[in-house]
């Protein structure tokens, strides 16, 4: 009888894609609950291990949302630019959990903008400066020209992108500008497989409601950095949600990278370790995103 409990807990956190914790887990609701991260971390070890890419092997979760940090490192000792540098974050969130913060922890410079305020405790100087601003196509080239004065910066060696909507209409804004790091970290909706180029509407007050209308898909950033000298290198194995685009300069380092985008794109993964309600593959569908097929 006792298993037979211990299957119907393990049972229903899997197929209902949720853990409702209550004020006092009993000792099953802990077991069941530790039982599914374990099993869920050694998922997350064997796809990094056997993708077909080699860089996801490195990834490793410091300051990032999960596996970024170890990938964006692998990628800078390849192109001996680990030691120092700059760096942009657009999107940074409250400071506490980003795709740059490792970078700010091996000595680098740089500039954050978001429309969220900071929890942490930061000295505005040369070396880092945060600009509270809701990013626009307006106002984004402005903004990465004063975060490069403030640092005192010519160039920006490494830019992350996370602002949940109109990233893949901002981010050619910058390449357009000649914005062009040597490495580019981008959130795509990893909801659409290549070949599927889509991406949302450009609306300057998009704010992203939790489903998957937001941002734009692999294969429509793959086209824009394509066109601009960059190549993708690595997507993040643990959620499926970060891509890595380096400059063409570097491609002779990553010879072992396919060559293929399928054999580099990872599916969502993203809602696996903190399930809302019963939807466990990627955000609740919006009607917008399927209007947006048609329009």
């Amino acid at each position: 009888m006792k298993m037979k409990k211990i299957k119907e807990k393990i049972l229903n956190l899997i197929t209902l894609g949720g853990y409702k914790r209550r004020k006092r887990p009993s000792r099953l609701d802990t077991y069941a609950k530790d039982l599914r991260e374990l099993t869920l971390n050694y998922q997350t070890q064997k796809l990094q291990m056997d993708h077909k890419n080699p860089l996801n092997k490195y990834g490793k979760k410091c300051f990032s949302q999960t596996d970024e940090d170890g990938i964006t490192i692998e990628i800078l000792k390849r192109i001996g630019s680990l030691d120092k540098g700059t760096f942009a974050e657009f999107g940074p969130g409250d400071g506490m959990e980003n795709n740059t913060l490792i970078l700010k922890s091996l000595g680098w410079k740089g500039f954050w903008v978001g429309g969220e305020d900071l929890i942490i405790d930061y000295k505005k100087d040369n070396k880092f400066s945060f600009f509270k601003e809701f990013v626009s196509l307006k106002n984004i080239v402005t903004l990465a020209s004063k975060g490069k004065s403030e640092i005192k910066c010519d160039n920006i060696d490494v830019i992350s992108f996370d602002l949940d909507g109109n990233d893949l209409y901002l981010v050619s804004e910058l390449l357009k500008n000649q914005f062009r790091p040597k490495l580019f970290i981008v959130e795509y909706n990893s909801k659409f497989p290549p070949p599927v180029k889509w991406s949302i509407e450009y609306n300057e007050n998009h704010i992203w409601d939790g489903s998957d209308y937001y941002g734009a898909s692999l294969a429509s950033f793959d086209q824009l950095f394509e066109k601009n000298n960059y190549f993708l290198v690595c997507c993040n194995a643990h959620t499926g949600s970060n891509a890595f685009f380096v400059k063409k300069d570097y491609k002779h380092l990553f010879e072992d990278v396919p060559k293929d985008i399928n054999d580099i794109y990872v599916s969502p993964r993203y809602f696996l370790h903190n399930v809302y309600g019963s939807n466990s593959y990627g955000h609740v569908q919006s009607v917008k995103t399927i209007n947006k097929l048609f329009s």
